[in-house]
């Protein structure tokens, strides 16, 4: 996708205060670099899977990740960017998400994030949209997770209900939205 650039930089800017973000590379000065190398490294595992929706070039994005068989998580890409610390954290992270994810088959929202200068135009909603549709679509429920409490009420609000929470490695609220 030649707006790989622009979705990457949107990301960054949409995230510098999120819980997770800030867990995973707490560092104000390396953040911006670390962050753009951690979504730079999610939108090339899922740009060829043609499931990832944005709106005027990156501004608002969204990156889901098809129902699987198989856990297809690997961060060899990121163990050569990422020093050890911070990998060390995007590891336990994930193995703290995947063990509270469903085991039977469902769409994943990894990211939805729209850059602040694009707020309020509901574009969020739009990429979200795009994803919801594929999973109904397969028959199969829609799955995120969040770690800034002001989200969940924004996802209950579109249709999401909380089916798990986390306290480790922070606090993580794990939801699913049923095919309409």
């Amino acid at each position: 996708m030649a707006d790989r650039a622009r979705v990457v930089s949107s990301l960054v800017a949409s995230f510098p205060k999120d819980p997770v973000l800030r867990y995973l590379f707490p560092d104000e000065g390396t953040y911006p670099l670390y962050a753009a190398t951690f979504f730079g490294h999610l939108f090339d595992k899922r740009v060829q899977k043609g499931t990832i929706w944005t709106i005027e070039r990156g501004a608002s994005t969204a990156i889901w990740e098809p129902p699987t068989t198989a856990n297809a998580s690997s961060d060899d890409d990121l163990s050569a960017h990422l020093p050890a610390d911070a990998l060390a954290r995007v590891r336990a992270y994930d193995r703290a998400v995947h063990a509270a994810l469903p085991t039977s088959p469902f769409w994943y929202l990894g990211v939805l994030g729209t850059h602040p200068d694009s707020a309020g135009r509901r574009w969020g909603h739009a990429v979200m949209d795009a994803g919801l549709s594929r999973a109904a679509a397969d028959g199969l429920p829609a799955v995120l997770e969040t770690s800034n409490p002001a989200n969940v009420e924004v996802y209950r609000r579109a249709g999401w209900q909380v089916v798990r929470t986390l306290t480790e490695p922070l606090s993580i609220w794990v939801m699913q939205q049923q095919p309409a």
